[in-house]
């Protein structure tokens, strides 16, 4: 997967909630856009979001809540410890209070406070706040 095609989904996301769009289409699709969404979902920044068609060409509709300020994708996967995700975390994002860092670990896609949970290192792909 090239690495502009997440910060390109990321980046029509952030776009669509400044204009106050409800919904927006993301193409094309990968797996690693859905593992991102998902963690969104989960963390309450998006409401759903749909793949359709993920065999072919294939788009996202992501139902969108008003919460997301900013998110985006790393072009270059910064390797990360799990000792030093908490550095990392106050350096990334904005305050302590609200935003998360995601990161791909052995145990699959994971947010940074997950990660820290079960101990696991990672690469950085992005963050969201």
């Amino acid at each position: 997967m090239g690495r502009r095609i997440l910060n390109d989904a990321l980046r029509t996301i952030v776009n669509s909630e400044k204009r106050g769009f409800a919904s927006t289409q993301l193409q094309p699709v990968s797996n690693v856009i859905a593992n991102f969404l998902q963690i969104m979902k989960y963390r309450g920044y998006i409401k759903d979001f749909e793949v359709h068609d993920p065999h072919r060409v294939g788009t996202i509709t992501v139902q969108l809540l008003g919460r997301i300020n900013d998110c985006r994708a790393l072009t270059y996967r910064q390797d990360i410890k799990a000792a030093s995700m908490e550095n990392y975390k106050t350096r990334t994002l904005p305050t302590r209070q609200w935003g998360y860092v995601v990161i791909t670990t052995p145990n699959g896609v994971l947010d940074h406070e997950e990660a820290m949970r079960q101990n696991v290192g990672g690469q950085v792909i992005g963050y969201f706040y």
